[in-house]
């Protein structure tokens, strides 16, 4: 295979990392743009870019986007297994929901010779990695979540002693409402695009996007892709 070849066939992934690249270092530098024009009000230090960027308030802005990213798709992998909407491609067909037979999920004996070892194998092993896809987007939600909340506490108390007040305790900032307005503004936002995407691909549209039906399917078809 050349390497045109193997671009190709991960031209999605390769995509998604270089705009990722991008848009880090853009935010980067917009980022510290609007942090110097702030302090400078104040008559406070400046930070240069390198500065910026290792400190807890480019990590908090960053941790709090990626933790509602992963929790969007957390909640989407589990929940398709036991809930479903009619008529989209992005849910099951209502009479396959639940976890399905061995027979369907290749598993065991079932297996083909393709299949991945764990989904031979039986016991724990296949029951972990079964669920391995939930489990690691869990992680990562739970890992990035848990950044937010120690570079929050670090950027917000950063703000309180510029301010020449107490720096509180991570507990205290976990249970107060500068973490949680930053949560939640982003939980929403994310649950709003998965429910639009659910419910408008039902009548919409896109050719050849296996995000959607082919453009002849019915409106009822359901757990169809393109």
């Amino acid at each position: 295979m050349t390497a045109r070849q193997a671009l190709r066939q991960s031209s999605l992934s390769w995509f998604f990392g270089l705009i990722l690249l991008l848009t880090l270092i853009g935010q980067a530098f917009t980022g510290v743009a609007e942090y110097n024009s702030q302090v400078v009000i104040d008559d406070l230090p400046q930070m240069g870019i390198g500065e910026y960027v290792t400190s807890s308030q480019f990590a908090v802005d960053v941790a709090e986007n990626w933790q509602s990213e992963y929790l969007q798709f957390f909640l989407y992998i589990v929940l398709t297994v036991w809930l479903v909407q009619r008529g989209s491609p992005e849910s099951k067909p209502v009479e396959d929901a639940g976890g399905e037979d061995d027979e369907k999920q290749k598993l065991g004996r079932h297996a083909s010779q393709g299949s991945p070892a764990w989904a031979k194998a039986g016991g724990w092993r296949t029951t972990l990695y079964s669920n391995s896809l939930g489990l690691a987007m869990g992680l990562f939600f739970l890992g990035s979540w848990g950044a937010q909340l120690v570079a929050g506490t670090s950027a917000y108390n950063s703000e309180r002693l510029q301010n020449l007040l107490a720096p509180i305790s991570m507990p205290q900032y976990f249970a107060s409402a500068n973490f949680w307005n930053r949560t939640l503004q982003n939980w929403q936002s994310e649950f709003l695009a998965v429910g639009s995407m659910v419910v408008l691909s039902i009548y919409l549209r896109q050719r050849g996007s296996p995000e959607s039906k082919p453009v002849g399917s019915p409106h009822t078809a359901t757990g169809v892709e393109g």
